[in-house]
């Protein structure tokens, strides 16, 4: 049953009712994939075939007047929302090893065979890890300066005529007050390791990396043949400077002969100072570590031969206790510097 926005679209063209429309086979495809890394989403199209050959194209990136809400997706692994588009979580314990399905029906066309589409992972894309402090508070804005008193009114009679009194200043509003500083980013502790022998891919290994800072971790799967992990620590941008006060309005000078002078309007004062950036504290990874011009610690791999697994480093899964480690952190001002993998 239609209603709202969509009995609308039907009946003005703009879509079709599947309920209504013959419908003889139907497809499914991701065309911005084949695959997707953790953490993205990616529109799938359904292509529906009528028995005359007519083709009709979902709504969305299929661009078509098919309704989402006239077919149903299952997803396995993956996610799908009600427009059609899949997504895949940040942790990668979610995908290692696994593949993602897809499965479309039409539910007002249950003879019609079921749309099946598998959904592989990857790995090699630019990943980002974002520990930088928070921003500072803006500062206060600053009061409104008062309005002057009005001049007393005096006599306007041409055969005895006295001056009005002058209306008095307004008062300067008061300034706004200094944005805060932003907050300091925290020691940032990376961990690597190669990850096991993974069945989906026995000749191509994968580097495991584990990011930490204030009691989060972030698990991160990387192929090393395209892959990279950026680790970004920048201190939190500076609040803004509270605005300064609306200056009083002068008063009104008094009825006179002559009228009394109208009291001065006061300028506002100016916004208050912005906070400035706190210090940046990135830590230091264990393991190869390029100088980009900004503070972030950029991590990139050639080779997979380049890291050995290590006692020392913690794995994505297994025993929660770590071999004895020592605490690699760089609390200087933000300048990566080369750094190894410890030996146990």
């Amino acid at each position: 049953m239609l209603t709202g926005c969509s009995a609308v679209k039907v009946k003005l063209g703009w879509r079709v009712d599947l309920t209504k429309t013959p419908v003889s086979s139907i497809e499914v495809s991701l065309p911005k994939g084949p695959a997707i890394a953790p953490g993205q989403k990616s529109p799938l199209v359904v292509k529906v075939t009528q028995p005359d050959g007519k083709v009709l194209l979902t709504e969305g990136q299929g661009g078509g007047k098919v309704q989402w809400k006239d077919l149903h997706v299952t997803a396995t692994v993956v996610t799908a929302n009600q427009k059609g588009v899949i997504s895949l979580a940040k942790d990668p314990r979610v995908s290692d090893g696994k593949v993602g399905h897809v499965t479309v029906t039409v539910p007002s066309h249950p003879d019609i065979h079921a749309a099946e589409l598998d959904i592989p992972f990857r790995y090699n894309v630019a990943f980002v890890s974002d520990f930088s402090g928070s921003r500072g508070s803006d500062g206060m804005n600053g009061a409104d300066g008062s309005d002057g008193i009005s001049g007393t009114p005096c006599s306007t009679d041409p055969n005895n005529p006295s001056p009005g009194g002058d209306g008095t200043n307004g008062t300067d509003g008061s300034n706004g007050q200094d944005g805060s500083p932003g907050g300091n980013a925290p020691p940032v502790d990376v961990r690597i390791t190669l990850q096991p022998a993974n069945p989906l891919s026995p000749d191509h290994a994968l580097l495991q990396l584990s990011v930490s800072a204030q009691g989060k971790q972030r698990l991160y799967l990387v192929d090393p043949q395209g892959g990279s992990l950026k680790v970004v620590a920048d201190g939190g941008p500076g609040g803004s400077g509270g605005r300064g006060g609306r200056g009083g309005r002068g008063g009104s000078g008094g009825i006179g002969t002559p009228n009394g002078r109208d009291g001065m309007k006061h300028l506002s004062p100016p916004f208050g100072n912005p906070g400035t950036f706190a210090y940046l504290r990135p830590g230091l990874p264990r393991c190869l570590v390029q100088k980009p011009p900004r503070h972030e610690l950029q991590i990139r791999f050639s080779s997979s031969k380049q890291i050995r697994l290590q006692s020392s480093v913690a794995l994505f899964v297994g025993p929660k206790r770590i071999g004895n480690c020592r605490q690699v952190i760089h609390q200087g001002n933000g300048i990566a510097i080369f750094g190894q993998v410890n030996r146990s």
